[in-house]
């Protein structure tokens, strides 16, 4: 195909046909079309060669359809007639079409540039470093489109780029915004786009999606970012695409575009075992007998560990098959293919042949980084990027995977080659993180923590907080290199995957009993689904077998006993705002990333189910926590995002009114990042998480980077209260300097003094956070 070719649309492919089929039609791959010279179809086969070849004289007895050459090529050369109107790979002008908009074809051509620069060697890229990604960018927002309300006829990227937003990030202390995915997604059917199937995760296309902007407005925003001290962090999918282009020309069996994929080609003889497609879809889901079946013949590796977002009906595999489609070399063919998610985002193949999926998603990352300008990625489901058969009778291998983690060190060194760091979302056990970090991604979003402190704060009681920061230290994963997120676009993820697999027979001590790690999991979610999702309340929804599906003030609303969102009166907001900053501490009071949503900055709720009733009818509750909301109040009047998602219910106001009351959620949260920024935690090293006096206390201990007059670490504590009453307790650690003084850095204060038991007293306020700072005695 011609590199240089115009965009062809469906109805200049009818109206220019001939023209097309004259200059632009070259041949692809080893099929070639001839001029149209009947309205029927027809087909001929190319005469095999009558000389004698080698493999002739090596297998003269072989059957040619078994000798090597013949097993690899698969099929004869086919030339076929089309309609020029025709939506297939038999017509040149639609072939070209996807070509022109393809992930793949882009990616050739941005490498292309790169290639040879001497800016691919100015960076270390071998081994991540947390400190210097925490030190670019340490407090997030991390924003999501479609629920961002902007101005009339505003993009969601002019908003993100307006300086006055900017302003009151500054003044708050946010200094870098996680833009959420904003490329084209969704699929292609025909010669039309399909909208998205899981909130733009299922990328097409390396353009900016005009619904939020376009990249000239990205570039303005990362300038703007950048002069107010911030910058810009965007994501790449390693995983799978959506059904867009590249989908549809490997489909059509097109050049290398099969290699991008884990799909596998059914032979016609054996269609009888694949389901029918119902009219109006291109695929379907396969049942776990035929998935069986499949892998019992060879063809797919079949059953795997599990099956994220199960649901019976819809999705009981992790593989479906297409329905008929005719390839560029006229053969129609029904493909099998993997999708660890929805049906729409089929799986990256990392140990292909032509390496294609390798070279689409390196792609559409330096376009993010040398192109738009971003400073970081997000790498989304990255753990799932190896896949292989395990032993007869086991589900395969495909968590924890070696080539997850060779992958994950090709991209994240190339991100790194050019100067930027990334993160990865990996919600498997603590090894899995630790493993795929040490060569992978610079930091990762922290799960292990998060359900932890959830149920701190519905219990009162921080005993399994205290478990799993504990095991993140002991395994090797410093809080320096996690990402602790409030509320994102996801629901509350409660899988606690450490516990619930690889240690599922491991023994815990738990509530002054033993019990596994299988049942300690089981525990913790009945806790959070029983305080989180009251049988009485119109919200918090559990979300398949992932979490539950709330924000963080309808979460706090629940543990303090609102039946319903209507029963929260203003009087109740003062003490939703004190938990919420008490979670907000935990997690900027401590070494890492601290990030938020819109939904934290404005105390949304969820939406009422009735609002959001079609989103969520396929049992995708989290749509629930997704509504829209207004950050700077400039259209006070709109009822729905420009994308359609229904407002939330603001506890706490927009930013700018926020800003002028000291007492508000976002003023005092500029309070608690400014005490983060003076003492530098972000960078710390957390030494000790020591038992406590009381239950609903939680003590973090830190040493900072920066050095007392000793030359040794400042020791600093973070002292939080998960209950609502307030609590008088004693804190005690071997980390703790003798006879040290114990001030707050709040005000100033003297707390006490370290004795020689290594503990002094403290007494915290209810849902109330203190950041003590430990001064050393004079050495004599």
């Amino acid at each position: 195909m011609d590199d240089e070719a115009l965009e062809v649309t469906q109805q200049d492919a009818v109206t220019q046909h001939d023209a097309v089929t004259a200059e632009h039609a070259q041949p692809l791959d080893e099929a070639e079309t001839l001029p149209q010279e009947t309205a029927e179809e027809t087909e001929e086969t190319v005469p095999e060669m009558q000389e004698i070849t080698y493999d002739e004289q090596l297998y003269p007895a072989r059957p040619r359809r078994l000798r090597p050459r013949a097993n690899l090529r698969g099929g004869s050369i086919r030339r076929t007639f089309s309609d020029p109107r025709a939506a297939n790979g038999q017509n040149p002008a639609y072939v070209e079409w996807l070509v022109r908009q393809s992930m793949l074809k882009d990616a050739d051509v941005l490498s292309r540039q790169l290639s040879g620069s001497p800016s691919m060697w100015r960076n270390p890229y071998a081994r991540p470093d947390a400190r210097r990604a925490v030190s670019t960018s340490d407090v997030w927002f991390t924003a999501y489109p479609i629920s961002l309300i902007t101005r009339p006829h505003e993009s969601f990227l002019t908003a993100l780029a307006d300086p006055e937003l900017w302003s009151a990030f500054e003044r708050i202390g946010i200094n870098g915004v996680h833009t959420g995915p904003v490329k084209r997604a969704g699929g292609i059917r025909g010669w039309q786009e399909t909208p998205s199937v899981d909130g733009h995760f299922d990328r097409i296309g390396t353009q900016i999606d005009p619904a939020f902007g376009d990249e000239e407005t990205f570039r303005r925003m990362t300038d703007v970012a950048e002069e107010h001290g911030g910058s810009v962090i965007d994501d790449i999918v390693p995983g799978h695409t959506g059904k867009g282009a590249d989908f549809r020309l490997a489909e059509m069996a097109y050049k290398d575009y099969p290699g991008i994929y884990h799909m596998v080609e059914i032979p016609p003889d054996e269609w009888h075992l694949l389901p029918e497609v119902p009219e109006g879809r291109d695929s379907i889901n396969l049942d776990e007998s035929t998935e069986a079946a499949l892998a019992a013949r060879g063809y797919i590796i079949g059953e795997l560990q599990r099956v994220i977002f199960f649901s019976p009906g819809v999705k009981e595999t992790n593989w479906s098959v297409t329905a008929p489609v005719i390839g560029v070399d006229g053969v129609t063919r029904r493909w099998v293919y993997l999708h660890y998610f929805k049906e729409g985002q089929p799986s990256v193949n990392w140990l292909d042949p032509t390496f294609s999926g390798m070279r689409l998603v390196i792609g559409d990352a330096l376009h993010s980084l040398g192109d738009l300008g971003t400073s970081a990625l997000r790498l989304d489901a990255n753990g799932f990027l190896g896949v292989e058969k395990s032993a007869e009778g086991m589900p395969a291998w495909s968590e924890g995977h070696p080539l997850s983690h060779a992958a994950n060190h090709i991209i994240a060194g190339m991100v790194r080659k050019v100067g930027g760091f990334t993160f990865q979302e990996l919600n498997l056990t603590v090894e899995d993180i630790r493993d795929t970090g040490a060569v992978g991604a610079d930091l990762s979003y922290d799960f292990i923590n998060r359900p932890a402190y959830h149920h701190a704060l519905a219990t009162g009681d921080t005993e399994f907080l205290r478990l799993t920061l504990r095991t993140s230290l002991e395994l090797g994963v410093e809080p320096v290199s996690l990402v602790h997120g409030m509320q994102n676009h996801d629901e509350l993820t409660y899988e606690l995957v450490h516990w619930a697999t690889l240690h599922q027979n491991d023994v815990y001590t738990f509530r002054g009993e033993e019990i596994t790690g299988g049942e300690l999991a089981h525990r913790i979610r009945q806790d959070l689904v029983e305080a989180i999702t009251q049988p009485t309340a119109d919200y918090n929804l559990v979300f398949t077998t992932n979490g539950i599906a709330c924000t963080s003030a309808s979460l706090i609303a629940a543990t303090q006993g609102h039946a319903t969102l209507d029963s929260i009166t203003e009087a109740d907001i003062p003490a939703i705002r004190d938990a919420h900053l008490l979670l907000a501490a935990f997690n900027a009071w401590q070494p890492g990333v601290f990030a938020l949503s819109g939904w934290d900055l404005l105390g949304s709720l969820t939406i009422p189910r009735s609002e959001v009733e079609d989103l969520i009818a396929q049992g995708d509750t989290r749509w629930v926590e997704r509504g829209a909301h207004d950050l700077l109040g400039v259209a006070p009047e709109a009822q729905r995002s420009s994308s359609g998602m229904p407002r939330a219910r603001s506890l706490y106001g927009t930013l700018p009114e926020q800003l002028q009351s000291r007492t508000s959620f976002a003023s005092r949260l500029g309070d608690l990042l400014r005490i983060r920024n003076r003492w530098g935690i972000a960078t710390a090293r957390q030494v000790d998480v020591p038992d406590v006096a009381h239950p609903g206390m939680l003590v973090m201990v830190h040493e900072l980077e920066s050095l007392d007059e000793q030359d040794l670490p400042i020791v600093q504590l973070t002292v939080l209260n998960m209950t609502g009453e307030q609590v008088e307790g004693t804190v005690r650690s071997e980390a703790l300097p003798h006879r040290a003084l114990v001030t707050d850095a709040a005000d100033g204060s003297e707390v006490g003094t370290v004795d020689d038991l290594a503990s002094f007293p403290v007494s915290v306020p209810a849902y109330g956070a203190r950041f003590l700072v430990l001064q050393r005695t004079p050495a004599e």
